[in-house]
């Protein structure tokens, strides 16, 4: 919504997209680490890995620990491209942002809030995945309670998406400023 009305965003999955393409370093350490998740085109399956990933915890510190550094370094240069060709506001999307420890590293954090019933729907929907894989998804997040502690806004994601739009709008109209 926020791009619909023309905010630069930065979608931290796409910046893990690019990261892990094939050639890129994270994607030979990905491949040494599960040969099993490349595909025969040399693209990585990410639902297999994502299986892999979410079902046990060290194994998603080890992708973490090869995938993070690289995508906070695209998203710094993509963040400074968008700074020095005079954009005064951008957001960056992270599902993880504060389970990663990076929300400090940005002016706010917008959390969006929404039902866990409506966030396992949303899951599933969007991601094509089984209600079992979206909800192993859900979990590696922290409680939303405590993602409420560090926000600076707050967006409720549960009513109608006109509901949503004028919050975003309130909003939008507070983050540009005078």
């Amino acid at each position: 919504m926020f791009g619909a009305r023309g905010v630069p965003v930065l979608d931290a999955d796409e910046l893990a997209r690019a990261v892990v393409a094939p050639g890129q370093p994270a994607h030979a350490d990905i491949a040494a680490a599960w040969p099993e998740v490349i595909r025969p085109d040399g693209a990585i399956d990410r639902r297999r890995l994502g299986d892999i990933v979410f079902a046990d915890p060290l194994a998603r510190a080890r992708l973490e620990a090869i995938t993070h550094p690289r995508i906070r370094q695209l998203g710094e240069q993509r963040l400074a491209a968008l700074a020095a060709a005079g954009h005064r506001l951008a957001i960056y999307e992270a599902s993880q942002l504060v389970e990663a420890g990076r929300y400090g590293d940005f002016d706010g954090l917008i959390v969006v809030t929404a039902s866990p019933e409506r966030q396992l729907d949303r899951v599933v929907t969007r991601g094509g995945l089984t209600r079992e894989q979206a909800a192993a998804r859900l979990a590696a997040q922290l409680p939303l309670a405590d993602k409420l502690r560090v926000a600076t806004h707050v967006i409720d994601n549960d009513g109608d998406r006109a509901a949503t739009e004028a919050q975003v709008d309130r909003l939008l109209t507070i983050l540009s400023g005078p």
